[in-house]
């Protein structure tokens, strides 16, 4: 099962994480994004460059990924919509999404959304911090024990 990558937004850091397992592990990564991205030379990481556009990068995702494989986003549709196709989705701060949360997350998208259409100055998320790394090193890990076991 191979790890969809949303990379126009993925912190670096997790993306060397992303780097180190696929090589550790003999795993398939593809970095999606709508710019080029340099990666590493190997044969398990590869980049797929789309055209710019609203969603077109959600939307290549959407339309590969399979049950089973992990998709490493902060995009909470994008994650909704791969978790109905049987995918995994996990967000680059180490929260596994599962049917509860993302019904949440969706809802207070959309609630912020709706604040900030109003003028309402929201902020953005917090700094990535080394928990929050150990954290999402943690659920790949976990993830990756699971694809060794099938």
């Amino acid at each position: 099962m191979p790890i969809w990558v949303d990379a126009d937004a993925c912190p670096k850091v997790i993306k060397e994480v992303l780097y180190r397992a696929a090589d550790r592990e003999q795993m398939q990564v593809t970095l999606v994004a709508n710019q080029s991205l340099s990666v590493p030379p190997s044969r398990f990481i590869s980049t797929l460059r789309v055209p710019a556009g609203f969603d077109v990068a959600d939307n290549e995702i959407v339309r590969r990924a399979e049950a089973g494989d992990l998709v490493i986003t902060a995009d909470i549709p994008l994650a909704a919509e791969v978790m109905e196709k049987g995918a995994i989705a996990l967000n680059p701060r180490g929260e596994r999404y599962s049917e509860a949360t993302i019904r949440e997350r969706l809802t207070m998208r959309d609630f912020m959304d709706t604040l900030r259409a109003s003028g309402v100055q929201t902020g953005g998320p917090n700094t990535l911090n080394q928990r929050d790394r150990q954290q999402f090193a943690n659920e790949l890990d976990k993830w990756l024990m699971s694809q060794r076991r099938k």
